[in-house]
């Protein structure tokens, strides 16, 4: 019987998850086009990833803090980059609504091939826990700027003003 904790095992698990995920992203993204969006509607997801930050409890998930801000860098300024670019908003009956963009399934489906490509070769000179970690710094430096590029031109088609 195969070990639940195996680096194949573990591999398998990773990539099911992060297509799994990918999906997901592309159902409620499409089911988000067709109601308003709302600042809390564009807050409330990068909060509640911040909880995955919990598995550094673990040793074995333990990075070294160049490569946390190195991965974080690359999803911030790489991988949000597209979806920076196909994110528009338009106002219907005085609601802001997210415009549907033909290329942001496409855009999403290739940022998953190429974070699986780029997971196989990271996977090569770290454990695959901590190849997870890295992973979840790059997605979560992504989803963070690009919330707050939805934030700014939300604020900027509403004329809502930032508190401070």
């Amino acid at each position: 019987m195969m070990n639940l904790l195996s680096p194949a095992y573990m591999h398998l698990v990773v990539t099911f998850g992060a297509v799994l995920m990918a999906v997901s992203v592309l159902i409620i993204r499409l089911k988000a086009s067709r109601k308003p969006v709302t600042v809390k509607k564009i807050i409330i997801p990068p909060l509640g990833m911040t909880t995955g930050f919990a598995m550094f409890v673990a040793p074995e998930m333990r990075i070294p803090l160049s490569w946390a801000i190195i991965a974080f860098a690359v999803g911030w300024f790489v991988f949000s980059y597209p979806l920076n670019r196909t994110t528009r908003f338009e106002v219907i009956d005085g609601e802001v609504y997210a415009q549907r963009s033909p290329g942001f399934a496409y855009i999403l489906i290739g940022l998953l091939v190429l974070r699986l490509a780029l997971h196989e070769v990271v996977e090569q000179y770290i454990s695959v826990l901590q190849t997870g970690s890295v992973f979840f710094i790059l997605a979560y430096g992504m989803i963070l700027r690009w919330r707050w590029f939805m934030l700014k031109k939300y604020r900027e088609i509403t004329g809502v003003p930032r508190q401070t």
